[in-house]
């Protein structure tokens, strides 16, 4: 009788713990993934002439719910958003002009923290040589930044763009 009464009572603790199981596995909070941040460039005309100058911008499309740090962070433990750019063959691109940076109350943070939020865009002009001897070029720009949540930052990333340049005249 008493080995009747424990294979039941073991029977009873596997089946409670197998359903159980599933409803405790739900329960658990999953870690948030970094968001899918959105980064392309273009230029504002479909063509520059030899010797003149013609903006380019890199728009980075954070999603809602999340920003990335401004260029100048407030505090020195942030990482900063970064845009390099590069050229070849003696086109020059100026500075990069960063947006305005928002200040926000982050649960992290005692203090306002500068970020970036939706559609940020930075600009720089890019200037084709009078002698420049072909009919089109590329501008490489590196964009580092590091996006977070109200409640989590994540690694920072590193996103490349290439802009096409065409060249006339």
């Amino acid at each position: 009788m008493k080995s009747t009464n424990l294979r039941r009572f073991t029977q009873f603790l596997v089946i409670t713990s197998v359903l159980s199981f599933p409803a405790t596995f739900a329960a658990t909070p999953s870690p948030q993934s970094a968001p899918n941040i959105d980064v392309s460039g273009s230029t504002s005309v479909d063509t520059v002439r030899r010797g003149r100058s013609v903006q380019a911008v890199v728009v980075m499309n954070i999603p809602s719910g999340f920003h990335v740090h401004s260029n100048r962070p407030l505090e020195k433990f942030l990482i900063a958003t970064q845009l390099q750019v590069e050229t070849a063959n003696g086109v020059r691109a100026g500075p990069v002009i960063y947006p305005r940076a928002l200040l926000r109350s982050l649960k992290f943070s005692k203090s306002k923290v500068a970020v970036f939020e939706g559609r940020t865009t930075m600009r720089f002009n890019v200037t084709v040589p009078a002698n420049f001897g072909s009919d089109s070029t590329e501008v490489k720009a590196r964009l580092r930044y590091q996006s977070c949540s109200d409640e989590v930052c994540f690694p920072p990333q590193t996103r490349e763009v290439t802009i096409p340049i065409r060249i006339k005249g």
